[in-house]
């Protein structure tokens, strides 16, 4: 069994590395022991027959169809109960952070909390993903496996929630605090959520989409952090992800104009360091940062009104998320 946390004597460059690994200190983790880890991954939990589930749910297979990109007011109504319930679970997972957990209690807590409500937790079997939530710490970018590892005290943990409900899907996601938070990683946070709620400001008919990216963007610059761009926001609805990509810095060609009816997610990654990327464990899910600096991410299923926006997954004011990161 592979161990999560480095010992706090180091061995030489050529002794056996203290991972379990098996392979020389210097050939696996010399240099690496402030990086996240990836601990055990239990077996995928099974969600009873009466709870409806998305197409994808039994063989992981995902068809696409052409889904209208403006809703219909039934659907919206739909979509809007979807929200809430992905946000309730949010917010309870989010008060169970704390140093000594593990993101696999994260995961068996929100698996349960969505069949509880009868609900399918989205990220289940989606394309294969083996969790019913993405749980993304420290320099984790996004689609962390939960796992064995235990959260430390200093920590930051992202908590990707979707549930599918009345055949339509609410997305939500934020980033919380780990005990006692370094001030710049507690910044990073808190700047995170403020580009998102900015880009979620500018969601306004008749405007292109770009001006969602270029919202964060001049706001994450004002501080000198990065925009990831190889993950953006995206439609949802019926389906997990649909054609609608939601950029989250400035791009022109992001022209796609925005209309009454429309639903798409806005989610900034935002970083201390440089926005490019790796993939990281041999699991094709889990990205991290290329320069190993933490990132943050906060996310909320959006409707295009008539004269602005509605957040369909916003909970008792306009900034839900900020108390359960503090």
């Amino acid at each position: 069994m592979l161990q999560t946390r480095p010992p706090l004597v180091l061995p030489q460059a050529n002794d056996v590395c203290w991972c379990g690994s098996g392979r020389k200190y210097k050939r696996c983790h010399k240099g690496l022991e402030s990086r996240v880890l990836q601990g055990e991954i239990s077996t995928m939990r099974a969600v009873p027959d009466h709870i409806a589930k998305p197409s994808y749910a039994a063989t992981g297979q995902v068809t696409r169809w052409a889904e209208d990109r403006v809703k219909s007011p039934e659907i919206i109504d739909r979509m809007r109960h979807a929200g809430i319930v992905g946000a309730e679970i949010l917010r309870l997972a989010g008060e169970m952070v704390r140093p000594g957990i593990t993101t696999e209690e994260i995961d068996i807590f929100v698996h349960e909390a969505n069949v509880e409500r009868g609900a399918y937790p989205s990220p289940l079997n989606y394309h294969g993903y083996p969790k019913s939530v993405c749980t993304s710490a420290n320099e984790i970018i996004c689609h962390g496996i939960p796992d064995s590892r235990v959260l430390h005290d200093g920590d930051i943990l992202n908590i990707d929630v979707t549930s599918f409900i009345g055949g339509v899907h609410g997305d939500t996601n934020a980033t919380f605090l780990v005990g006692d938070v370094d001030p710049a990683s507690r910044q990073l946070v808190q700047v995170t959520e403020e580009c998102m709620w900015h880009g979620i400001e500018a969601v306004m008919p008749g405007r292109p989409l770009s001006d969602v990216g270029r919202a964060i963007e001049n706001h994450a610059k004002k501080y000198k952090f990065g925009v990831v761009r190889a993950f953006i926001g995206h439609g949802i609805g019926e389906q997990f992800h649909t054609d609608v990509q939601v950029l989250h810095y400035y791009d022109e060609r992001a022209s796609m104009i925005m209309r009454p009816g429309m639903t798409f997610t806005i989610e900034p990654m935002i970083t201390l360091g440089g926005w490019q990327h790796k993939m990281v464990f041999d699991d094709d899910w889990t990205a991290a940062t290329a320069d190993g600096k933490w990132t943050a991410q906060f996310e909320h299923t959006c409707l295009v009104t008539d004269d602005g926006v509605d957040v369909l997954t916003a909970l008792g004011g306009p900034s839900p998320s900020a108390p359960w990161c503090r």
